[in-house]
């Protein structure tokens, strides 16, 4: 499992890029989120994601808050 911050939200278009600890941008759509809207994120949020491979590059799903202790 990646942990990363919320980099950018398209908001018009569905979909964003999280700026992962090892300083890769990874592309997600709102239909990858796990118990949360789209909506209701913003910038800065850190989440946990997991990553998979596709032909345009890497995509993070299973997109969902980090558990903060």
């Amino acid at each position: 499992m990646h942990t990363g911050k919320i980099k950018k939200l398209i908001i018009d278009k569905g979909f964003g890029f999280i700026a992962d600890t090892d300083g890769s941008e990874i592309f997600f759509h709102k239909t990858s989120l796990v118990g949360i809207e789209f909506s209701d994120l913003a910038g800065g949020e850190e989440v946990q994601f997991e990553v998979q491979k596709t032909p345009k590059g890497l995509n993070a799903i299973k997109v969902s808050l980090a558990n903060k202790s």
